[in-house]
């Protein structure tokens, strides 16, 4: 009598359900992790804005809401691509407000609760105009 090896159907299939079982776990963890994480664009870009507001004001007295003006061009500051930034100001000689915004297309427009995230020249952050302490987008 000649002896089979290998696995039968019923093996392969308790496998491959315990991976999707595994999969469906993992997986929203992962996306979460990875939204987090590119958060670090938006602050890394706001940061650099923030820089070139503060050299600016120093040279000129005022603040500016040109990227032009402080050495920037919106294509160098978000290395990675997922936000947009805007600089706003009621008042130019007292402060500025930096907004990044979540590129509609990319992964980052998912992000719900941190897709608009701002920072101030007095150093408030919010995520969505909510003060910071109602999400952790920072």
């Amino acid at each position: 009598m000649k002896k089979n090896n290998g696995f039968t159907l019923i093996e392969l299939m308790i496998v491959v359900a315990i991976i999707g079982v595994i999969s469906a776990i993992a997986f929203p963890s992962y996306d979460s992790y990875m939204k987090k994480s590119r958060r670090a664009d938006a602050k890394v870009g706001m940061s650099k804005i923030a820089d070139k507001q503060e050299r600016f004001y120093l040279q000129n007295n005022t603040y500016t809401t040109s990227f032009a003006a402080t050495g920037l061009n919106t294509s160098n500051i978000s290395e990675e691509g997922y936000y947009s930034y805007t600089i706003s100001s009621s008042n130019l000689d007292s402060g500025f407000v930096i907004t990044a915004t979540a590129v509609a297309g990319k992964s980052q427009a998912d992000d719900t609760g941190c897709t608009v995230m701002t920072l101030s020249s007095t150093g408030l952050k919010t995520p969505n105009g909510v003060p910071a302490g109602t999400k952790d987008c920072w």
